[in-house]
């Protein structure tokens, strides 16, 4: 049963991170790995029959593994483990895990913390009772990404706490309902604002949605605000990812010198979810369910 009071909890610190996992040498690499950037995008954002076909297999070994992922996180795991358990699932699959050599990024997925909004490393650090982790995973294969995120409870969970996770995958299921063939992308964000806003939360603006495809970042963004600037067509055949990053208190920020971990200015909590998405003459369908 959950708490229904919030725990003091301390601040989460870096910790020690492991040496870079092997990826069997016949899985193919995205094109960036290991290289200061990826190569700039230049292809389209609505897909071909083909592409999607590929992003599906890629979407649903993505789902599987977050889902594999997420049953372990319990107190007592380390998220370095987190991340062992992620990587072997894709390598043994035949997928390569998106994130391991893009931009330095030293791991196979991003394990964030209580008060990390994103991009948290894996490491030595031991997940306690009453934490709440987000795993983001990618998986790489047949030339397309498939991106996604959970976040997940360690134990015996305050309610508030809970409340923020139940209420950020909420915020995501009413974004993809949202989604409709002619509509701008900015009323994905403008769901998702408003809905937080009844409880007070903070919306992450400065982390986005992005389209996705051949490319893991393509020029796309699906901002999760209102704001009419981001004003692109919602087409047939495009993929793209929602990922809603909804904090306690404050959206502002702070970034750890290992310039990826990404943490709440106030300290307190953040919680995310994420799916790829396709966009039908009817909606959306979910690329990354199991």
């Amino acid at each position: 049963m959950c708490r229904n009071y919030t725990r003091e909890v301390p601040v989460v610190s870096p910790a020690e991170v492991s040496a870079r996992r092997a990826v069997p040498a016949h899985i193919a690499r995205p094109e960036y790995v290991d290289k200061p950037a990826p190569a700039r995008f230049t292809g389209e954002e609505v897909k071909d029959a083909e592409t999607i076909e590929r992003m599906r297999v890629a979407g649903r070994l993505a789902a599987q593994a977050r889902e594999l992922v997420g049953s372990h996180v319990v107190p007592g795991v380390t998220t370095d483990e987190l991340d062992r358990l992620g990587h072997e699932f894709l390598c043994d699959h035949g997928a390569y895990p998106s994130t391991l050599g893009y931009r330095g990024f030293p791991k196979s997925l991003c394990s964030s913390v209580n008060e990390v909004i994103c991009h948290g490393i894996p490491d030595s650090r031991v997940v306690e009772d009453g934490d709440i982790v987000n795993i983001d995973i990618t998986a790489f294969i047949g030339g397309v990404h498939g991106d996604t995120n959970a976040t997940f409870l360690a134990g015996d969970v305050d309610e508030e706490s809970r409340l923020l996770v139940e209420r950020t995958g909420e915020s995501l299921d009413r974004a993809i309902k949202a989604v409709r063939p002619g509509r701008r992308v900015n009323v994905i964000g403008r769901v998702i604002e408003a809905y937080a806003r009844r409880f007070g939360y903070g919306v992450v603006r400065d982390f986005t949605g992005h389209g996705i495809g051949t490319a893991f970042h393509s020029g796309l963004v699906i901002p999760h605000y209102d704001d009419e600037r981001f004003d692109d067509e919602i087409r047939v055949g495009m993929t793209f990812t929602i990922e809603p990053m909804l904090n306690l208190g404050t959206p502002d920020y702070d970034m750890w010198d290992d310039g990826w971990t990404v943490v709440t200015k106030d300290r307190r909590r953040s919680a995310q979810f994420e799916h790829t998405l396709l966009v039908t003459e009817d909606g959306a369908e979910v690329l990354t369910h199991p």
